[in-house]
């Protein structure tokens, strides 16, 4: 749990400090990691789960996206990667394999999907969204900021070279039998993903990555798959299925994504605590973000972490404000400008 210690100093010449009040964050789901293998030789994109997969891991289940409710169907995904792709297969159980998308960057989570969302250096700015459904139609943007600080949506924007398949344990849109459900796999170049930070692979290194699913409940309308709606013909909402539950139903808080470790060889890997530090200094920045809690340069405030309590600065200057804290036992710091983007830097 964090715990924020809001205090203010205004009486006099000599600052006195009293409690104002005390502000308590929720408990949160740690970020899920997972340590990407190197692939042996080049993996052929066909939808199949052949023999270069074996030596990958799976991972976790899919929860829902606010971590606390059990999915209906299972979802588990995997990845490798070499000097020219990142590789992705998903395993997507569903008794009713349908879709009706089949033009490209088309909103593809209208249908059932599976989606990557990548924040290379984690600062949640300048990150892609993909998204595909059963009949192989992708959806490929990028986001320079979040939606809650304003972004621009750059939707011609394309993983060139991606390639994708699709393979159906069933039967496509045939409302008459039960599915095991689909597959995907997926490749995406380097030379594409490396255009949102440094042009250095990430060998021995890690991004923040996250995974998630869309299902919805249908009707059949003239024996054809629909969304199904309501009594009033509202669409009911959609279930979101994710590998690291964000807390919240919202995909685009990057600071929750998990962290995929990229291996050239077996090893263990934790999320490292500065950037679990980070994600705690957004749970901060939100709340001022939102108006919830109102600070000025005079305030004194803390967030007790890992059993340390760790002082939070705030700054308002001429194009905005900053909040920062000092990284324990380190000459870091992490600073959060007011449009959202995080910096890790040496003091």
């Amino acid at each position: 749990m964090l715990v924020v210690y809001l205090y203010h100093m205004r009486i006099g010449f000599i600052p006195l400090i009293f409690c104002v009040s005390s502000v308590v964050f929720g408990q949160e789901n740690q970020p899920r990691t997972y340590i990407a293998s190197y692939a042996a030789s080049p993996v052929v994109v066909d939808g199949e789960h052949e023999d270069e997969w074996l030596n990958a891991a799976w991972s976790e289940d899919f929860v829902d996206i606010e971590g606390v409710k059990k999915t209906a169907h299972r979802t588990q995904m995997k990845m490798m990667w070499d000097s020219t792709y990142l590789y992705f297969y998903a395993s997507l159980q569903e008794p009713h394999v349908w879709g009706d998308i089949t033009e490209r960057d088309q909103v593809i989570f209208y249908n059932n999907d599976f989606e990557i969302f990548i924040d290379p250096d984690g600062d949640t700015h300048n990150y892609m969204e993909f998204e595909m459904n059963a009949l192989n139609t992708v959806w490929d943007l990028f986001l320079t900021k979040p939606y809650r600080n304003g972004p621009r949506v750059i939707d011609n924007w394309d993983i060139k070279g991606i390639k994708t398949a699709v393979k159906i344990n069933g039967t496509l849109n045939d409302p008459s039998d039960i599915d095991e459900g689909w597959s995907v796999e997926i490749a995406m170049p380097w030379s594409a993903l490396l255009e949102a930070t440094t042009n250095r692979l990430p060998v021995n290194d890690y991004w923040r990555i996250n995974f998630s699913r869309v299902n919805w409940d249908y009707e059949l309308i003239d024996n054809q798959y629909r969304r199904k709606k309501d009594d009033e013909g509202k669409f009911l909402p959609e279930y979101n299925w994710v590998w690291s539950p964000q807390g919240v139903i919202n995909m685009h808080e990057p600071e929750h994504w998990g962290f995929v470790y990229f291996a050239q060889k077996k090893t263990d890997f934790n999320a490292p605590y500065e950037e679990l530090l980070r994600e705690k200094l957004y749970e901060v920045y939100r709340s001022v973000h939102e108006r919830k809690l109102i600070l000025d340069d005079s305030d004194y405030f803390a967030i007790s972490f890992q059993t340390q309590e760790i002082p939070v600065h705030f700054k308002r200057h001429l194009t905005g404000w900053n909040i920062w804290i000092e990284i324990p036992n380190t000459e870091k710091r992490i600073i959060i400008k007011e449009d959202g983007e995080s910096i890790i830097s040496i003091n």
